[in-house]
């Protein structure tokens, strides 16, 4: 990371779920950090006005109070006709946000070179029916169902940063089976109806190759869906994966040595409480909590997933953490990077900590939930933009001590 651009640390406000939070007045914004993105991000617009709105929707994200609609943005840079000229550059120009994504991710990668690429689901509570996308959802981070829309964030994910760089809306299939609803939010013809699985696993598609640096695990929550499925198309793409699973997740140990081998198909929690002699302490450390140290038990476990007669299966581990000898695994992952040690693999499952941190200390307060419209398009623009205002605000005011050792301790 960027060291040079690191200020004291800020205080930011977490609201509860489906309330509004905000970056606090004062925050210490470096000017040259906004600078540089504006350069990195908005240098792909032809017009000097586009460029112009762009960087005023960018900095109205970061000083506006409350929440982040156009109409709070715009009273931040120019009143009533910012106002008029903000709403037709994010709801009804042809500005396409793909781009200004790929050039974040560059930037993130020369400033802060992400460890991997975390799939993070947002929820979005909606009162109203006409916001593109909106139905009746689950909400993983709560464990029950809500009325509002969802979407998939790629994080580029460190210990010391994160932030968001590519989204995909979940579209029911109410929204894409209606011609009238997706005229009325100018939802594309492309756009399909998807799972929440599928969604998350499109966007870690598509976002792969973002940044242009070496190929980064892609972290991902896999507990409702067929992670066979999902893994095989992530592994067709060359991206390693590591994937949380549930306890009923059903795979093959691979390792004569070991109980249940040659028993078949297997619960992934069954399996794992078959090695508890294996177990192992790890020390990690809490990113998201005040860079303390930790210990978990871990082991790891050569699996496979079922496969046709004569189809080679594709090695994998088969990764128990425990919080508590005496109690169930608390986490159960799967990955196809078995090169790697057990300590180091569940060190990267708590990339997912930093990430949901950064998403309530940063990524609400500048406006992710935030788009008021209902177009899909807008949607896109916004959020692309809030993104970058995450951004801002993570590469300034970074909340990890300078000088730290440079990693966390040893297993």
């Amino acid at each position: 990371m960027n060291t040079s651009v690191i200020k004291e640390r800020d205080t930011f406000v977490t609201a509860p779920f489906g309330e509004r939070a905000h970056l606090p007045s004062g925050a210490a914004l470096s000017d040259d950090v906004v600078r540089e993105l504006c350069e990195s991000l908005f240098s792909a617009f032809h017009r000097k006005d586009q460029r112009r709105r762009a960087e005023q929707y960018l900095r109205g994200l970061l000083t506006a109070q409350g929440r982040k609609s156009i109409r709070n943005i715009a009273a931040q840079v120019g009143g009533q006709a910012a106002e008029q000229s903000l709403h037709h550059f994010i709801s009804s120009s042809t500005w396409d946000w793909r781009p200004m994504r790929r050039a974040l991710a560059a930037h993130l990668e020369r400033t802060a070179p992400p460890q991997a690429l975390v799939v993070r689901s947002m929820d979005i509570p909606k009162a109203g029916e006409h916001s593109v996308g909106v139905d009746r959802l689950f909400a993983p981070q709560l464990g029950h169902m809500f009325r509002g829309q969802q979407a998939f964030g790629v994080w580029f994910a460190s210990e010391e940063v994160s932030a968001p760089v590519n989204w995909r809306l979940l579209l029911p299939h109410q929204w894409t089976s209606d011609p009238a609803r997706r005229d009325r939010a100018e939802v594309p013809e492309a756009a399909p109806a998807e799972s929440a699985e599928e969604c998350a696993v499109a966007v870690a598609l598509d976002s792969a190759q973002y940044g242009g640096g070496p190929r980064r695990p892609v972290l991902l929550d896999l507990r409702r869906g067929n992670p066979q499925e999902a893994m095989g198309r992530l592994f067709a793409a060359g991206a390693p994966v590591l994937a949380r699973v549930s306890a009923s997740a059903r795979v093959s140990v691979a390792n004569r040595a070991l109980p249940g081998y040659g028993a078949g198909p297997l619960p992934a929690q069954r399996i794992v409480e078959m090695v508890t002699g294996m177990r192992r302490p790890v020390r990690w450390l809490d990113t998201a909590g005040q860079w303390a140290g930790r210990t978990s038990l871990a082991t790891a476990v050569p699996v496979s997933f079922p496969v046709r007669p004569g189809v080679r299966p594709r090695p994998m581990l088969l990764l128990g953490e425990w919080q508590d000898p005496a109690r169930p695994p608390a986490q159960l992952w799967l990955t196809d990077m078995t090169h790697l040690p057990t300590a180091q693999l569940l060190r990267t499952t708590k990339l997912t900590r930093r990430v949901d941190q950064d998403f309530a200390r940063i990524g609400a307060p500048a406006g992710l939930r935030d788009f008021v419209g209902r177009s899909f398009r807008g949607w896109h623009r916004h959020i692309t933009l809030a993104s970058a205002a995450h951004a801002a605000v993570a590469l300034t005011a970074g909340d990890y001590p300078m000088d730290r050792a440079a990693g966390p301790a040893s297993a």
